[in-house]
């Protein structure tokens, strides 16, 4: 599926599943912070007030299977190439998996 922005519905389901990966995952020290920019949603994190990219998922048309980027700080880009990381055993197409594994990557 060829798109230029994710649609609000689906959005809004993205949305859903951060909140509730925040409050039932993550300690109250870290929080995800989604924002989209056209077929991207990217996952930032808050980690003892500080705010971190951390990945990156293209929209492929479905809500359960995106295509994950991880940042990386030594070249300061999204590199969906990049698959030798801790965590990426939990890259399977989902926003929680996407969460996992930055987690794992970048711990708090």
């Amino acid at each position: 599926m060829t798109t230029k922005s994710i649609p609000i519905d689906i959005q809004n389901q993205a949305l859903a599943i951060v909140e509730q990966f925040n409050q039932q995952k993550l300690n109250g020290n870290s929080t995800y912070i989604p924002r989209f920019k056209g077929k991207f949603l990217y996952l930032d994190r808050v980690d003892y007030g500080r705010t971190n990219e951390v990945c990156r998922l293209k929209f492929t048309g479905s809500i359960d299977d995106w295509d994950f980027a991880i940042f990386k700080f030594s070249s300061n880009k999204y590199d969906p190439d990049e698959w030798f990381m801790p965590g990426i055993e939990h890259v399977d197409g989902s926003i929680e998996g996407a969460m996992l594994c930055g987690m794992a990557a970048y711990p708090a």
